[in-house]
């Protein structure tokens, strides 16, 4: 079977007050180069393949790489170094507000948002009312989407975003967001989705979290990959290396 993920030698870097400017030998001369000054490594020599179907945690501190990973796996992001390969689809749960459109109503936005994601207008349609009623907004399908509460906001993207048929869910923080009933009603909606095979590729500083739903956790650490271990070894060697 083939991974669902496959990285290798992966690195990515950027200049510490922008993204640096590519020379064509930099973009097109080869996988590996020099660093130039002013220039860091978010990311370097990073290799894992993740299998379908496996719950994987991502670990570190802030600034670690943790979120530049998964914007690669996500191909929203581009490699200096290395490649990043992924067998299927992915349903992205990071920044999940982005995309939506504020002078647009929360109908028009669905509608949108859900196709731009490769939904077809029949399965919009059929999916619509699902969607509405799990991010709790029935009421306010005719109010532009700008007038939203920022938690209404979180609520509808969720919605749409964990409605896609993808097999890989890409997650970043955002359980974090949202009050305890609703941040209840994405757990269940997760578990519903691992227990039909999907594969799970989840960073998160919640150690309650990680423990939860990954069996599997890749710790990055100065940018590179410290540790890939089950979950509970990975978080233990997290904890004892950070511990006050």
């Amino acid at each position: 079977m083939s991974p669902a993920i496959e990285v290798q030698g992966l690195g990515v870097s950027f200049r510490r007050n922008r993204r640096g400017r590519r020379s064509f030998k930099d973009l097109f001369g080869g996988s590996s180069r020099r660093s130039r000054p002013g220039e860091f490594w978010a990311l370097r020599g990073v290799s894992f393949s993740v299998q379908p179907g496996e719950s994987i945690g991502v670990v570190g501190r802030n600034g670690q790489g943790k979120s530049t990973l998964l914007r690669l796996v996500a191909k929203v992001l581009l490699p200096d170094e290395g490649t990043v390969s992924v067998n299927g689809g992915v349903a992205p749960l990071i920044e999940i507000t982005g995309g939506f459109v504020g002078d647009l109503t929360v109908r028009e936005n669905v509608r949108l948002t859900a196709g731009l994601h490769g939904m077809s207008r029949d399965e919009v349609s059929r999916r619509y009312d699902d969607i509405i009623a799990f991010a709790e907004l029935a009421g306010f399908e005719e109010t532009p989407y700008k007038h939203l509460s920022n938690g209404m906001k979180v609520r509808l993207a969720f919605s749409v975003v964990s409605q896609l048929d993808e097999p890989i869910l890409l997650v970043d923080e955002v359980l974090a967001v949202g009050d305890k009933a609703f941040r209840e009603k994405c757990y269940k909606r997760i578990d519903e989705l691992l227990a039909e095979g999907r594969t799970l590729f989840f960073v998160s500083h919640n150690e309650r979290d990680l423990r939860r739903f990954c069996t599997r956790g890749l710790y990055l650490d100065k940018g590179v990959l410290a540790l890939d271990a089950p979950i509970a070894e990975v978080l233990d060697r997290y904890n004892a290396d950070y511990a006050v």
